[in-house]
């Protein structure tokens, strides 16, 4: 009798840790994510961008709550710029800059904290193998935390979208869009440099002279 007492109170001391330590679900982890971001004034990092079988390479800044600049090497010299009201697109092959105003839909800059909070609200979160670190992808050596994300309803442009999240930074090392059409795309960050000072000046964007300027070219903003 006393070796059954022994052997149960093996197997309570042991099973208290588990039941004492906090199931963090998927939506929970990616608040957590969201928290880590709102906590950062700014980032640089190196990114590539894969559009089918083209990949754009490049450097990307970002101010809280909502600048964003990409300055690219591939394309050479094209860039990407959000001042928070106003996304401006330099094209430099055809010596064309691209604006729209989208003052209320400035919430698709997924790698930040408002971005992150739109996913909250617009889709759910799943562990996509399971809640412990997995391969970045086959082969690899590093390890990531991985979030599937399905849309709550049809109005969203992405079916569902795959993060890769870097379990010691917290930071987002892949993004995997797949759209309504079936096309993917795909965003890797790396090389992440926070809080650099970087300054607001670097979100204003002047074009080279000659350049032709193209106004709301996704849509007119009526809201």
């Amino acid at each position: 009798m006393k070796h059954w007492q022994i052997f149960g109170f093996l197997v309570i001391f042991c099973l208290n840790p588990l039941f004492g330590q906090e199931i963090i679900t998927a939506e929970r982890y990616l608040a957590m994510v969201s928290d880590h971001y709102a906590t950062i004034r700014d980032y640089e990092a190196d990114i590539t961008i894969r559009s089918g079988n083209q990949d754009m390479v490049g450097v990307v800044n970002y101010m809280a709550p909502n600048l964003l600049r990409i300055d690219f090497s591939r394309p050479a010299n094209q860039a990407i710029v959000f001042n928070g009201e106003l996304l401006t697109v330099f094209i430099p092959d055809q010596r064309t800059v691209l604006s729209q105003n989208i003052s209320r839909r400035a919430g698709a800059m997924a790698a930040t904290s408002q971005g992150l909070t739109m996913l909250r609200q617009n889709f759910v979160a799943a562990y996509d193998i399971s809640p412990n670190p997995v391969p970045l992808e086959a082969n690899s050596r590093e390890q990531v935390i991985r979030l599937r994300l399905t849309r709550r309803s049809a109005a969203e442009g992405f079916r569902e979208i795959l993060l890769s999240i870097n379990p010691d930074t917290m930071f987002i090392r892949r993004m995997e869009g797949r759209t309504i059409t079936d096309s993917e795309v795909r965003f890797d960050f790396s090389n992440v440099r926070i809080n650099q000072g970087t300054p607001e000046q670097r979100f204003i964007y002047d074009p080279p002279p000659n350049t032709a300027v193209f106004h709301n070219f996704l849509f007119r903003d009526s809201d």
